[in-house]
């Protein structure tokens, strides 16, 4: 089918990227999760794209059954996302997204700074974000990008870790408690360099994360998936081998808080 764009996972973000591709002129075939991902494939053997909207958590299973003749044109969109993430699934070249702006219920979406996407349907998102007056960036590598994608779960980890601690917003977080934030975030970056398999440039990272930060200095700190996400940094520190002291101090705080 022409133009023709298959989301998998239309929750408030998903909502964003197909009302932005419908604008500019593409079809979208909405997947849910009562759908048979291989029926709707046995049919459209070759979308154009297959977005990939379902949250963190649902990524790998949904990867897991994609279909081959699919794998070839899927545009990713997750939060934490690096190239392990889909590399197992012997999917070698897809497009990648670290999104910056933010979609809640009942509200529309808010810019935080401009979303960098890497990959062969990259003019794809541009111009459907574009459609939107989201601002959206081509990167010239899949190296570029490695380093956004890091970037950005450097800051939603560090603001979410480091928010249970103290809460707020990220602006107070980075004028009030620095000292906290750059331990956490060295220990996020120790993470992803084992994630990833590479060494990146610490004061590049910690740089980028406070650019984020400044683009909207009252973006809350934590949401529901803070805790989470600091339990599942220990699993991969502990499976690296790390020794992350402050991540660890706060999980044992915040546990004994929860317990309390």
């Amino acid at each position: 089918m022409h133009n023709a764009t298959v989301i998998i996972g239309l929750g408030e973000m998903g909502g964003v990227f197909a009302r932005g591709l419908l604008r500019s002129s593409h079809s979208v075939i909405p997947v849910t999760r009562s759908d048979a991902i291989n029926d709707i494939a046995s049919s459209i053997t070759q979308p154009q794209s297959v977005l990939i909207c379902v949250g963190e958590n649902d990524l790998q299973t949904v990867l897991s059954g994609i279909p081959d003749s699919w794998k070839d044109r899927l545009i990713l969109v997750q939060n934490e996302l690096l190239p392990r993430d889909w590399q197992q699934h012997s999917i070698d070249k897809p497009t990648v997204i670290s999104v910056w702006f933010e979609k809640k219920k009942g509200q529309d979406y808010k810019v935080i700074i401009p979303s960098p996407v890497y990959g062969p349907l990259a003019d794809t998102v541009k111009n459907s974000l574009r459609s939107l007056d989201i601002p959206c960036t081509i990167v010239p590598s899949m190296h570029q990008m490695l380093y956004e994608l890091v970037r950005k779960n450097v800051y939603i980890l560090t603001s979410n870790i480091a928010g249970l601690v103290v809460g707020g917003n990220v602006g107070e977080l980075w004028q009030k408690h620095r000292e906290l934030a750059l331990a956490t975030a060295n220990e996020i970056i120790d993470i992803q360099e084992w994630l990833s398999n590479t060494t990146m440039d610490r004061g590049k990272l910690i740089d980028g994360m406070v650019e984020a930060f400044q683009g909207d200095l009252l973006h809350g700190c934590t949401g529901r998936s803070a805790p989470h996400r600091l339990k599942r940094a220990i699993l991969f520190a502990d499976e690296a081998g790390l020794k992350t002291p402050r991540l660890r101090q706060i999980l044992r705080d915040h546990t004994e808080a929860q317990n309390s």
